[in-house]
């Protein structure tokens, strides 16, 4: 996922990913393409929350959709959108890169919406936005890659990137553990080097080996994308003659590293995805790549974010916390998917 990321408050709402609305990816992606399910984005049921109050506007952007996890943040707010009668989304171009989103979402200040949901293509470069946007009186639904001053937002949502690497990084140990592998060769396929989400996922991965006594052998970042997934595993592959695990951060640029795999015939280590592309949870399933597992980073935190943003601009708390209004920062918990619990999750992949 191309997912900067940031430093967060001890003060968090931790929820399981499958606790909450997920959704899926309409068009464009390289995993998967399907329709929304009553699963994947939650529509509005029965209850105080979700009965039509106040209208609310609320405005949206997110980067173009470069690859499928992006393409899901989207189409599940969309979708989210319309599951309430009393909201409508005004939805603006995130351009090809900060400047451009910035200069779109000036515009959509002009509209004074109620509530502005946004997924920034760099969360440090478009923090002045958030900022401008509080100021003016419009709270700001940070969404996925945050901004460093939380000024700048009234809800900060996303998912645990040191938790994924943790996540990984314990089921590759304890594989290997059980398999009586004393000092494995790990590799490692991470996404963008300079953002805060891969260093942070890194690190994760790494502190936890560690506790195990193990560590990576051999880094080789990726780009999100299926060409430099191929590309960096085939480099793995040349620098490790052998190797006993693989942690590939993003199950899109995933496709791309079992196409190498495939083309060098190395299927001597087991491969733990990220994310949970519904592509990546049929490969776990039918058991037949080295890939083994996945760990969850779901885009179902864009539902989310639109469900909340309705309740900001209602001035509505959640119905299941005693506050009276919506927390500060939510962050979405990392699950580990298996062959044993493939199935469970298949409905929830994008």
């Amino acid at each position: 996922m191309r997912t900067p990321r940031h430093d967060l408050s001890r003060r968090r709402l931790l929820f399981g990913g499958a606790a909450v609305s997920a959704g899926v990816l309409l068009a464009g992606c390289t995993s998967n393409e399907q329709n929304p399910t009553e699963a994947q984005t939650k529509a509005a049921g029965s209850g105080a929350n979700t009965e039509p109050g106040k209208k609310v506007s609320i405005g949206f952007s997110a980067p173009a959709a470069d690859h499928g996890w992006i393409a899901a943040i989207t189409n599940n707010a969309k979708a989210q959108a319309g599951a309430y009668q009393d909201v409508e989304l005004k939805s603006v171009e995130a351009g090809a890169d900060a400047a451009a989103q910035r200069a779109a979402l000036s515009t959509l200040i002009s509209q004074k919406p109620d509530v502005i949901v946004l997924l920034p293509h760099d969360g440090k470069e478009l923090n002045a936005f958030g900022l401008e946007a509080m100021k003016a009186g419009i709270p700001v639904v940070n969404l996925d890659r945050a901004f460093p001053d939380a000024r700048a937002y009234r809800l900060q949502i996303k998912g645990d990137n040191y938790g994924m690497g943790v996540a990984a990084a314990t089921y590759i140990a304890e594989q290997l553990k059980a398999k009586g592998v004393s000092n494995p060769v790990i590799g490692e396929i991470p996404g963008i080097e300079s953002l805060e989400l891969t260093q942070e996922r890194s690190k994760g991965f790494a502190d936890t080996l560690a506790s195990y006594g193990f560590k990576v052998a051999n880094r080789r970042p990726a780009e999100f994308t299926v060409d430099s997934g191929q590309q960096a595993a085939t480099g793995l592959f040349q620098a490790l003659p052998k190797i006993d695990a693989v942690w590939n951060h993003d199950d899109d640029q995933g496709i791309g590293v079992l196409a190498a795999v495939n083309q060098a015939n190395r299927k001597e280590f087991i491969m733990v995805g990220g994310a949970g592309s519904k592509k990546a949870m049929e490969d776990i399933a039918a058991d037949n790549t080295v890939l083994k597992a996945t760990v969850t980073y779901s885009p179902s935190m864009a539902s989310s974010a639109i469900s909340l943003a309705r309740l900001i601009g209602q001035g509505k708390g959640m119905s299941d916390l005693v506050e009276l209004q919506v927390p500060k920062e939510i962050v979405l918990a990392s699950e580990t998917i298996t062959k044993e619990n493939a199935s469970d999750y298949l409905k929830l992949g994008f």
